[in-house]
């Protein structure tokens, strides 16, 4: 069954999937980027080509989620999938369902740190990425990509909490995952193996390990080495790192006071509940 990864772009959710992916598949506890392979990004686009889906064709594409999910549940084992879209529903057919999802780990990260994070991911200034934040939108994907609707931040936020009151949803602030990752590490196996059942050990020794080889700037050095599937390029053609900081706070020092009042008013009811106002 399918445990959800889920979070608004640019906030912490390959770093998860980089601890989750070398804890449950690796044999030795090394790291590499191969083993994010072993939790696939949702919607792919094969899975609907697959099935004889238009994906250009949003409404066929929304009726077709759950259909889609029930042949990934017929895989033996727990299915980590990552994606950004939101818990939306299109003429009366839902992103996904109880029937189809184990649970949720819902990751979370203060609006105003995202707006510059994603400026630099994709090349564009801060003004424009501020758009995204506010405004619902389609994720800007590639060329014959199914579409994701992600919404603005507050939406997508608030769209996955029907989990919560099934017990199904762990919150999880990319704040906190940054500054106590072996507490909040643990906690989140601790929701799956409550989640799942499971019978894996949860293992305190394997989590240090793990929480190491996932230094923040040995991934950035691995990206500088090997390239990065997730990495984009300027408008020069130059990459643009993946894996640029990696911290909490950057938008105190780095943006313009309009920008902070907007995101403010636009995410304020949301930011109160989370403490970032």
């Amino acid at each position: 069954m399918i445990i959800w990864l889920a979070s608004y772009p640019k906030s912490g959710n390959t770093y998860l999937r980089s601890f989750l992916s070398t804890y449950f598949f690796s044999k030795d506890g090394s790291y590499s980027f191969d083993l994010l392979k072993n939790i696939r990004q949702y919607p792919k686009t094969s899975l609907f080509f697959n099935l004889g889906i238009n994906i250009k064709d949003k409404h066929e594409v929304a009726k077709s989620h759950l259909k889609v999910q029930s042949i990934i549940n017929k895989e033996k084992g727990i299915q980590f999938l990552k994606t950004h879209s939101g818990l939306v529903k299109m003429d009366g057919y839902s992103f996904t369902d109880m029937n189809n999802s184990l649970g949720v780990i819902y990751i979370v990260r203060d609006p105003r740190d995202v707006v510059i994070s994603y400026a630099h991911h994709s090349d564009k200034p801060v003004s424009e990425t501020l758009k995204f934040i506010e405004d619902n939108y389609m994720l800007d994907l590639e060329e014959n990509s199914v579409p994701v609707y992600t919404g603005s931040w507050s939406f997508h936020y608030n769209s996955w909490k029907p989990f919560k009151f099934s017990n199904k949803y762990l919150l999880i602030k990319y704040e906190d995952l940054i500054n106590d990752k072996e507490k909040i590490f643990r906690n989140i196996l601790i929701f799956i193996k409550n989640l799942s059942n499971g019978s894996f050990e949860i293992s305190d020794s394997k989590i240090k390990k793990v929480i190491q080889e996932i230094e923040f700037e040995k991934l950035k050095k691995l990206e500088e080495k090997q390239g990065f599937s997730e990495e984009k390029k300027n408008k020069n053609g130059k990459k643009i790192p993946f894996f640029r900081k990696g911290s909490s706070g950057q938008w105190k020092k780095n943006l313009d006071l309009k920008i902070i009042n907007s995101i403010e008013k636009s995410c304020g009811k949301e930011m109160r509940e989370l403490g970032y106002l």
